[in-house]
């Protein structure tokens, strides 16, 4: 193959990430400038793909997006990947149980993308679909992958990138990250404290394949309105179960010394959850209980003062909340 032609495929593929990783569609310019490249070059890989169905052009915005082969790619995807169908039966146990939002996702680079989703039959739910492409270091399941990673291939993953702030609590220091990273692989499990969108909290959990890899990680989110003591526990629990079934059901068989990270038994994670563990779950980063409303498509909140739910084991209730306890901490 000629250098020419291993150079317009490269620059094929750059086109169809690019609008991958976007939300909106984009200009000729827009794509131009986010890919440095000549526009008669682009011309004629804009109009190769949009005739082929890869991209589609709407004459009335003047815009690009993707076209249907890559729905068609996605679900062929998702048809020949069997880790999305092994899974189902114990998202839909999870679901049924709590009601709530159940997701798989795996890793690409540092990046976590959901490969399967089931809603609950709650009025407010997770905005988000299968295939969705996030950052790893603002989302549970995403960290919750980062952390089966060792430390060089996290430096290089993550060298010389600036985490992007989405919420107040999103991790932006990498030392920082890298001590959450850690606390996950001590614990067995990852959250996210509103840390991608405001509003929202979920749990995760690892899931392992034969060899004992992550290859995937399964979580619950709620919104924070219904994200209590109760269903924190719950959740935990929930997700211990179904990822310890999904992953021996992958052939995974836990060794008697722990497996290696992430791997602590079932039983005492949810002995944890159970503890005072849910009771901090409980609470949100600000300290406060937050009251949702929907604007335009997009999670929004209003705050009220939150009361005190329980107490952390051996920091007795007082009059105005936890002896000892920072809200939020």
């Amino acid at each position: 193959m000629s250098t020419a032609a291993v150079k317009s495929a490269k620059r094929t593929v750059d086109i169809l990430a690019l609008m991958t990783s976007r939300e909106t569609r984009m200009t000729f310019t827009e794509i131009s400038v986010a890919l440095d490249l000549p526009r008669s070059s682009l011309h004629g890989l804009l109009t190769t793909l949009v005739e082929s169905g890869w991209v589609a052009y709407d004459a009335g915005s003047r815009t690009y997006g993707l076209g249907i082969r890559t729905l068609e790619a996605g679900n062929a995807y998702l048809r020949t990947d069997d880790l999305p169908s092994r899974a189902r039966p114990f998202m839909e146990r999870i679901r049924d149980a709590l009601d709530e939002t159940v997701q798989l996702s795996v890793l690409d680079g540092r990046f976590n993308v959901y490969v399967a989703k089931f809603d609950g039959q709650q009025a407010l739910v997770l905005a988000s679909e299968v295939g969705r492409r996030l950052p790893a270091h603002a989302t549970g399941v995403g960290k919750v992958l980062l952390a089966s990673l060792d430390r060089a291939t996290l430096d290089r993953l993550f060298n010389n990138v600036k985490l992007e702030r989405f919420t107040k609590n999103t991790p932006t220091d990498k030392a920082a990250l890298y001590r959450r990273l850690q606390t996950i692989r001590e614990v067995g499990y990852g959250t996210d404290e509103e840390e991608y969108t405001i509003g929202v909290r979920c749990v995760a959990v690892p899931i392992r394949d034969q060899r004992g890899q992550v290859i995937a990680a399964m979580s619950v989110s709620v919104p924070v309105i219904r994200f209590d003591e109760d269903i924190s526990a719950r959740a935990l629990a929930l997700l211990m179960t179904g990822a310890a079934e999904l992953s021996a059901a992958l052939g995974y068989r836990q060794t008697p010394n722990g497996g290696g990270q992430l791997d602590r038994s079932s039983s005492v994670r949810s002995t944890r959850a159970s503890q005072g563990l849910s009771s901090y779950l409980s609470r949100s980063p600000t300290g406060r209980r937050e009251r949702w409303r929907w604007s335009s498509g997009t999670p929004s909140f209003a705050s009220r003062p939150r009361q005190p739910q329980g107490c952390l084991p051996g920091r007795p209730r007082t009059g105005g909340g936890c002896r000892g306890h920072r809200p939020g901490t």
